[in-house]
């Protein structure tokens, strides 16, 4: 599946509850979503055990947020990050980064 196919899939599921939740209040979810997934990378930063599993299942919980809230302002993310990054990097334009302090 591709970025437009999930992020359409998202919009199929879940548009009408997040328009009516409105902007903020999705956006209030995702943040809370980042937040799930900057404890599991502490747990992984500490060299504690980590469910490998959990890590990947808020990542995805990170990416269908964010593409609500794309749906609820009429953003195609794949579009937009193709535009910013058109396989090379956004600032140096070279496959890999060559920037300084990247």
């Amino acid at each position: 599946m591709e970025i437009k196919q999930f992020q359409e899939l998202m919009r199929t599921v879940f548009f009408q509850r997040d328009a009516e939740r409105g902007v903020m209040k999705t956006f209030a979810w995702f943040v809370e979503e980042v937040g799930e997934l900057a404890h599991e990378l502490r747990q992984v930063e500490a060299r504690k055990a980590s469910d490998k599993q959990q890590l990947g299942r808020e990542f995805g919980d990170v990416f269908a947020w964010l593409c609500s809230m794309a749906n609820l302002l009429d953003i195609d993310l794949e579009k937009v990050a193709l535009a910013k990054y058109p396989f090379t990097c956004g600032k140096c334009r070279k496959t890999p980064c060559e920037c300084e302090n990247a």
